[in-house]
């Protein structure tokens, strides 16, 4: 069973491109990926399509060593999509490495997605009782034998086919035949983005890939759209379900990257915006503000130029480390933090010190952090999070711990004064973090800050997450 990690994960990331101009898509997808890197560090892959026949490279590890022997000069074909992975259903394995590929009535077929279906267990048991037989353990597999069975329908059928029995989050990237699909869970529970220029139109799960390659940024995908790509360009069609968009609010807090906008929304500024709201909420006598690289640093500009205290650049990151999440013990995470995160006394010594971070989830790094700051010179040191307590878990694609495991679902403000070692801790209030992103709190999923969520969660679910 995989070790939920201190911070919330960024569940996975997913790209398509297909190419106007005839040419190979896979160094884009591969540049892409670079750019989506921060979405998953366990496995990645690209399966490019010429003609309707497939190529698929994939495996574990980062896409720089995936691709380290010039296999990305293989894959041939104007159409393909790529995949970041980090486990959130099914083992950390290279069986369960996207892009999936399938071979139905004579059509090659491959899919990709970002998310977690809340009911794959029910349709795997139907399907297996169908005599279907699985390769790996991720629902995604589940979501491309729905798609392949009703592909003599048509893309656009099959896929509403599809979307009729799968509850949950999902973006999803899927090529056969000379296609590129795209398409978006009806509440756009995870993010995916168009692009184009001259040379290709782009499929992404945040705007910082198409930057990579040189698209524009056309639109995000629409809640229950479904977006299909080929020589006659891009058209759109709708899954007729109803829609009820709710955003995940961890995308703005520290999934995405800095430089991406999600559904009009610019995460640095939101960040940004959140520190400037905390210097209201959450007044603090100090000398110096820090952020934690890289997500806390933007609410930490923010939050001093509001107040006035000076900013400084208190902790120096290994930026050769991989995030702390990836250790695969509690005990080797807290080591990888230190590790990863140095202080600098030139900043720190003798200062009553403001740190702003991101979220706190088990609070162990948290720990680790007020340490490191303190072992720098801090005379004091003052906590600061820039999204509400979380109380509860996900079930949308994020690897979160057992409620019993959150710090905030736990303990008291005092208690978590007292096991992180701060001087002081608080948080943006969820009516804060909502003006962060535009204050209208109906757009998104707040299900980690209140355990309510936009659909029903099987029991058998939420006691696996028991025993997490």
């Amino acid at each position: 069973m995989k070790i939920c990690a201190e911070k919330f994960h960024d569940e996975c990331g997913v790209a398509g491109i297909y190419k106007k101009d005839g040419k190979d898509a896979a160094k884009f997808i591969y540049y892409c990926l670079y750019a989506l890197q921060h979405r998953g560090q366990e496995s990645t892959g690209i399966t490019t399509s010429k003609g309707g026949v497939m190529t698929t490279e994939k495996g574990m590890g980062l896409i720089h060593e995936v691709f380290a022997n010039g296999d990305v000069a293989k894959l041939k074909g104007p159409v393909g999509i790529g995949h970041v992975r980090y486990t959130t259903a099914g083992d950390s394995h290279i069986r369960n490495a996207q892009p999936f590929e399938v071979y139905h009535k004579g059509v090659q077929i491959a899919m990709a997605h970002n998310g977690n279906l809340v009911n794959a267990r029910a349709l795997r048991d139907q399907l297996e009782d169908e005599g279907l037989v699985f390769d790996t353990g991720s629902d995604t597999e589940v979501m491309l034998y729905l798609f392949a069975r009703n592909i003599r329908l048509g893309a656009v059928e099959s896929i509403r086919e599809m979307c009729k029995v799968i509850k949950g989050s999902y973006a999803a990237v899927i090529t056969f035949e000379d296609k590129l699909i795209g398409i978006r869970d009806v509440n756009a529970l995870r993010p995916l983005c168009i692009g184009e220029n001259d040379r290709s139109y782009v499929l992404a799960s945040e705007s910082c890939a198409l930057d990579a390659i040189g698209a524009k940024f056309v639109r995000d995908v629409e809640p229950g759209e479904i977006v299909i790509i080929d020589r006659g360009g891009l058209q759109s069609y709708s899954m007729d379900l109803e829609t009820d968009k709710k955003v995940c609010i961890f995308e703005y807090v520290y999934f995405a990257r800095p430089d991406s906008t999600i559904d009009g929304i610019s995460v640095y500024e939101s960040r940004y915006k959140a520190g400037t709201i905390m210097a209201k909420e959450l007044p603090v006598d100090a000398d110096v503000v820090i952020g934690v690289p890289d997500s806390g640093m933007p609410a930490a500009i923010g939050y001093s130029e509001a107040s006035g205290i000076p900013y400084g650049m208190g902790l120096i990151k290994n930026k050769y480390i991989g995030r702390t999440f990836i250790q695969p013990s509690q005990r080797m995470r807290e080591e990888g933090v230190a590790i990863k995160l140095n202080p600098l006394r030139q900043v720190l010594e003798n200062k009553r010190v403001v740190v702003v971070d991101d979220s706190i989830v088990r609070g162990t790094t948290s720990q680790q952090l007020v340490s490191i700051i303190r072992s720098g010179g801090a005379k004091e040191v003052h906590l600061l999070c820039a999204s509400p307590p979380i109380i509860s878990g996900c079930y949308f694609g994020v690897d979160t711990p057992s409620k019993e495991k959150l710090i905030a679902a736990e303990h008291s403000l005092e208690e978590i004064k007292q096991i992180t070692g701060a001087d002081s801790v608080g948080y943006i209030s969820l009516e804060g973090l909502l003006r962060s992103v535009g204050g209208d709190g109906d757009w998104f999923c707040k299900g980690c800050f209140g355990g309510r969520y936009p659909m029903e969660i099987p029991e058998e679910l939420i006691l696996m997450r028991k025993r997490k």
